[in-house]
């Protein structure tokens, strides 16, 4: 299947996201699994640090692994978007480590919000919403309506044609 040059809506990019995050939690259950047995499930300040880079660690090898193999993830491919550089056929490691780590600007501002602010749970989470909502802004703020680190990062997202449909077999 080739990209074409239409943008997917802000809309189903977010609604992929929503996917994603489901797909992501399911690829920490395993080794976070392994990691609460390894530590007896404590919650020191430095196991939670540790508990906090394994996800960025994980997380951080599906997406770069899945992005430089063929540019979507699970979530993308459902939704039939594609993560492309124009000018590669396929997305360089660095760039797609780039992007991974830029991708993080859609709630490091949440974060530091709620870490400054000292919030309740409940505050904490509506700051990292607003984060979200925040950056997703930035793709009205786009000619081409791709999001900040997409632009940062030199990548694309691209929406795909919908698969032609199989002639049914005659009898």
């Amino acid at each position: 299947m080739q990209a074409n040059n239409a943008v997917p809506t802000v809309k189903r990019r977010l609604i992929a996201m929503v996917y994603e995050i489901l797909l992501a939690l399911a690829a920490l259950f395993l080794p976070f699994l392994v990691f609460e047995i390894a530590t007896k499930a404590s919650h020191t300040p430095l196991v939670e640090h540790m508990r906090q880079f394994l996800a960025f660690l994980i997380l951080g090898a599906y997406f770069i692994h899945q992005w430089t193999r063929k540019g979507q993830t699970l979530a993308m491919q459902t939704w039939r978007i594609k993560l492309v550089q124009p000018g590669q056929v396929h997305l360089p490691i660095r760039t797609a480590a780039l992007r991974y780590l830029l991708c993080w600007l859609w709630i490091l501002p949440g974060i530091v919000v709620a870490y400054l602010g000292d919030l309740s749970n409940k505050h904490k989470l509506y700051a990292l919403l607003a984060s979200v909502f925040l950056w997703s802004l930035t793709a009205f703020l786009d000619k081409d309506r791709q999001f900040l680190h997409d632009r940062i990062a030199g990548t694309r997202l691209v929406q795909l044609p919908k698969p032609e449909k199989k002639a049914a077999k005659a009898a």
